[in-house]
């Protein structure tokens, strides 16, 4: 069984490889890539704004086809006056960047592939790729937790998630979205491993570093643990506690290093209008805005909630397990808290993580109450 769990280790390097390269050929420059490579500049050029923007865009013409560098530039029509601002005025152009500048984790890799000798470019789209790539060999190994008699159904499921769609389109972006699923994807083995308070405690703080918009899921956890542990020894576990202000202190922490505008900013220019100029005029909206928005994107959030819902169904149906119900209680719980705070019910790939968690819970689940699926000799 050893030799043939090496021999499609090997197949799936092989195939990973493939697809790396194939999504690498496929890349999009999108509107995102200036808001990153801008980070990247700053951190080079802090005293220099100017010179930032300019190398910014020269940079990311000398790589994009025409189309999408006219598309990051907002003249294709209809035109993006807002994307015209960042492009030709330094003060609109660096009020973004704070946007961008709270994923800091993101942006030291996006630094370090640079120091190698990548472009700024092409430092931001290998990201994705290496991601994808780790991404990867750690879904065939969680798999092999999974399925540990079962290679065959291992290698299927890995090659299946690795074609979806969000999959393919997160590794062609200029975005973090591939960069956290590989923390999230370690943030699993630490689950199935049922790793010790402190080293899930590192994993939780590497989320938090790279995205803070995922403090809600670090904290729910911690929670979750928490609430698990006291139905088991009836004390509350201050170690958790301690954790929980750790990552807050994190969260906070780069918030103000960044100059992060802060919800309602992101929420205003995200979903009502894209204002050229953060400082002003001020995001104002009511209760009544917000709610109207949350009922239009909720109306094309059914797929992502029919997949979510059947995933909770199944854990709970194939297992009795209290602290595997309330992982993916947590998990699923996850998905709406992200909603409800940036219902962006057309970006798959904003979910896509939770929605990957979910389904190895579930899996873990069913491979518990069919024995793993074990493969029979055949006589």
């Amino acid at each position: 069984m050893k030799s043939k769990w090496k021999i499609s280790f090997f197949f799936i390097i092989i195939i990973v490889v493939a697809l790396s390269f194939w999504n690498y050929k496929n890349r999009v420059y999108d509107w995102d890539m200036p808001g990153y490579i801008g980070c990247l500049y700053t951190l080079k050029f802090p005293d220099s704004p100017d010179k930032v923007r300019t190398l910014t865009y020269t940079e990311i013409k000398k790589k994009a086809p025409e189309y999408e560098f006219r598309d990051i530039l907002g003249i294709l029509k209809p035109a993006d006056k807002a994307r015209q601002a960042f492009a030709n005025n330094t003060q609109a152009f660096t009020e973004q960047l704070p946007y961008f500048q709270i994923k800091i984790g993101y942006n030291l890799a996006i630094l370090l592939l640079y120091e190698v000798g990548f472009s700024s470019p092409d430092s931001v789209t290998l990201l994705s790729i290496f991601s994808y790539f780790i991404s990867g060999i750690m879904i065939f190994f969680i798999l092999k937790i999974i399925f540990p008699e079962n290679y065959i159904l291992a290698v299927i499921l890995t090659v299946g998630l690795l074609l979806l769609p969000p999959m393919t389109y997160m590794s062609r972006v200029a975005t973090p979205d591939m960069f956290i699923v590989q923390i999230l994807l370690l943030f699993i083995i630490g689950l199935l491993k049922k790793w010790n308070s402190w080293v899930m405690f590192l994993v939780l703080f590497a989320i938090t570093f790279t995205r803070p918009d995922y403090i809600p899921f670090t904290l729910t956890y911690l929670a979750a643990a928490g609430i698990y542990k006291y139905s088991q020894s009836k004390k509350t576990d201050f170690i958790l506690l301690l954790q929980g202000i750790l990552l807050l202190v994190l969260y906070f922490t780069i918030i103000k290093i960044c100059h992060y505008p802060g919800w309602k900013h992101l929420f205003y220019d995200t979903f009502i209008h894209r204002r050229s100029f953060i400082s002003a005029p001020p995001p104002n909206f009511g209760l009544n805005e917000y709610l109207h928005i949350i009922y239009i994107k909720i109306i094309y959030f059914k797929r992502i909630t029919v997949v979510s819902v059947g995933l909770l169904c199944l854990t709970f149906y194939c297992s009795k397990d209290l602290w595997t119900r309330i992982c993916s209680i947590m998990i699923f719980a996850n998905i709406y808290i992200k909603f409800f705070f940036f219902p962006h019910s057309s970006g798959l790939r904003f979910f896509f993580p939770y929605i990957l968690m979910l389904l190895f819970i579930a899996l873990y689940a069913l491979s518990k109450k069919y024995n793993g699926f074990k493969l029979r000799k055949i006589a």
